[in-house]
């Protein structure tokens, strides 16, 4: 038997800001776990650039973040301003941060354009019968032919030649895969960080 694979650990670099309590959780929109903690003092809800974590964080007292502002998480905590002190699942967003969540995702693709073209180019078939390719939404096998066919004649070069080469709304399409994988539950991550897994009870 083999043993469960270890993820290496990694860490968000750069967040942007989707909420902002500057007097922290009220009792009704906290977390449940939340609640049981009292957590106080101000709070915001992020996402992070490179991974698409969802990230709770605690901003010294007086310092005023603006929703969908891009903030630098400096892991040295010695003059940090900002703590990052858990990851965030979708349900416990709150209602604003859920709102803002879909423009400031695709605020995110549009300007990482070319790590998401070359994943159009360089995308491989996760099981025989499964092409990593068809978990975006809006591709099914006739488009998935169509892409292979393309990009072995000529590798993808923006959004807007695989636009105009299949006919598909590229952003569109990562964007509403990203958002999918945030609401957790997915078999398969292409984008996002997979939420840990818990260790079954004893």
């Amino acid at each position: 038997m083999r043993p469960p694979e270890r993820r290496q650990k990694v860490y968000e670099e750069y967040a942007y800001i989707l909420d902002f309590l500057p007097y922290g959780y009220g009792f009704a929109a906290a977390p449940p776990r939340r609640r049981r903690e009292g957590i106080r003092g101000p709070v915001a809800q992020a996402l992070g650039e490179k991974y698409f974590m969802l990230l709770e964080l605690a901003p010294i007292p007086g310092l005023e973040l603006r929703v969908g502002e891009r903030i630098p998480l400096l892991r040295d905590l010695e003059g940090q301003l900002i703590r990052v002190t858990r990851r965030l699942t979708y349900d416990e967003l709150t209602t604003n941060a859920r709102a803002e969540l879909p423009e400031i995702v695709k605020r995110i693709v549009l300007q990482r354009e070319g790590e998401f073209v070359e994943f159009f180019n360089k995308a491989e078939p996760l099981t025989t019968r499964m092409h990593s390719l068809e978990l975006l939404p809006g591709i099914g096998k006739r488009i998935l032919w169509k892409i292979l066919e393309e990009r072995r004649r000529k590798p993808f070069e923006s959004f807007k030649e695989i636009y105009e080469r299949i006919k598909i709304d590229p952003v569109r399409a990562v964007c509403e895969r990203i958002l999918e994988e945030l609401r957790g539950g997915q078999r398969h991550y292409l984008f996002v960080k997979p939420p840990p897994r818990r260790s079954p009870p004893p």
